[in-house]
């Protein structure tokens, strides 16, 4: 009978190390759909409109939209030079967001500022217009 407890002690300490062997291997707060909401965020596409300018170095390219707020944009697989002049819609993601993106809104922003407002990876541009409205 003694034989038997100590067998039974041990299996049930063996079953316990095991189950809190694979508790401590699944990373804390990581579930599957907290995960796929936040790379939702990080790669939702943002389409701003405004005209496109040249930037204040070599190969850089303005927005500047209707509100102000200047967008630094830069592509790969489209030729954002051609429409330097024009009115332009642009999708991409953002790449970098100012501090002013994170105010809340109802809050005044200093749309005079020249200072980037973020900048934007296009990969798609629809022309709005060949002239740029003031």
């Amino acid at each position: 009978m003694k034989k038997f407890m100590f067998v039974s002690f041990a299996f049930a300490l063996l079953a316990s190390a095991v189950s809190l062997a694979q508790d401590a291997a699944t990373p804390p707060n990581t579930t599957p759909s907290a995960q796929a909401t936040q790379d939702a965020k990080t790669v939702k596409p943002k389409t701003v409109t405004g005209c496109l300018a040249k930037g204040s170095q070599p190969g850089e390219v303005t927005l500047t939209a209707a509100d102000g707020k200047t967008w630094d944009l830069r592509s790969d697989s489209v030729k954002l030079e051609e429409h330097i002049g024009h009115q332009i819609s642009a999708t991409g993601t953002v790449t970098h967001e100012t501090k002013a993106q994170e105010k809340k809104e109802g809050q005044v922003e200093n749309a005079a500022s020249k200072e980037a407002y973020g900048d934007l990876n296009v990969t798609e541009v629809k022309m709005v217009s060949e002239t740029c409205t003031k």
